[in-house]
């Protein structure tokens, strides 16, 4: 039987190309002075003239983090860009935004929490350095696992129950960008989401996270169809990276699976 050539650097360089675009593209946004932002900033009692002013100084920052992680991610910067993840996700619901806007950013922050388990231990130098686990043996803990297939559930649960329960607005810009303007689509796409989320609970296998993958990439590829900058379908970067990392593991895993088989016979 012939090997796949290395699965679990696949894994490990999937998860730090998420990783980069989300931030990347989440910078560049911010040159752009998206006016949603304002009110982010106002949760931390920012006013709308000097968020315009911070927007792109944020913006630097996360872009020289997005690319410092394709070369130098060490454990202190994974962390913080799990947490940066989290916050901006959270900034949604705090500034009156639904909660599932938050839970459908679930790759801002699942997939640098997911690389973030992939990092060595304690120590000063293990924080600062750029030292990595062996990405076989981080790939076998199951705590990894798990937040790889959480990350993919609450992506599913999050962009459904946002078309099934909110009718976000947006949602229907970009139906309309295809020929569908019935909220009668958006619950029905909602529902479908949720219940795929059901299936990636239970059955997550490789077959069923590719079509994830593809239907995460056709869906946010209807921000620019709808007439959004390209940077936010680049910023989802976590929402690609996490089907497709745990999509390669479970390939990985069941490859491995058959070549013990093999060996014991």
């Amino acid at each position: 039987m012939t090997e796949s050539p290395e699965p679990p650097n696949f894994v490990f360089w999937t998860l730090r190309i998420g990783v980069a675009m989300e931030f990347i593209g989440h910078g560049m946004l911010g040159f752009g002075h998206p006016s949603s932002w304002a009110a982010y900033f106002g949760v931390v009692g920012i006013g709308p003239e000097r968020a315009y002013a911070l927007m792109p100084w944020v913006g630097i920052g996360d872009i020289v983090t997005g690319i410092a992680v394709l070369f130098y991610p060490c454990r202190a910067m994974v962390w913080y860009m799990a947490l940066w993840g989290l916050w901006t996700a959270m900034l949604r619901p705090m500034a009156g935004e639904s909660v599932w806007e938050a839970v459908e950013r679930a790759g801002n922050y699942g997939v640098p929490f997911a690389l973030f388990l992939l990092t060595t231990g304690g120590g000063f130098k293990a924080w600062l350095g750029s030292r990595l686990s062996e990405p076989e043996e981080g790939l076998q803990r199951i705590e990894f696992q798990w937040v790889l297939q959480l990350t993919t559930i609450l992506l599913l649960v999050g962009h459904g129950m946002l078309g099934l329960h909110v009718h976000k607005a947006l949602f229907g810009f970009q139906y309309a960008a295809i020929g569908f303007q019935s909220r009668f689509v958006e619950s029905i796409v909602g529902v479908l989401e949720c219940l795929l989320a059901g299936v990636v609970l239970f059955r997550p296998t490789t077959g069923l996270l590719v079509g994830v993958l593809l239907w995460k990439l056709a869906s946010e590829a209807l921000n620019p169809i709808a007439g959004a900058p390209i940077w936010v379908f680049i910023e989802h970067g976590g929402s690609y990276a996490a089907p497709l990392a745990l999509a390669l593991l479970t390939r990985f895993r069941d490859e491995r699976i058959v070549r013990e088989g093999d060996a014991v016979a």
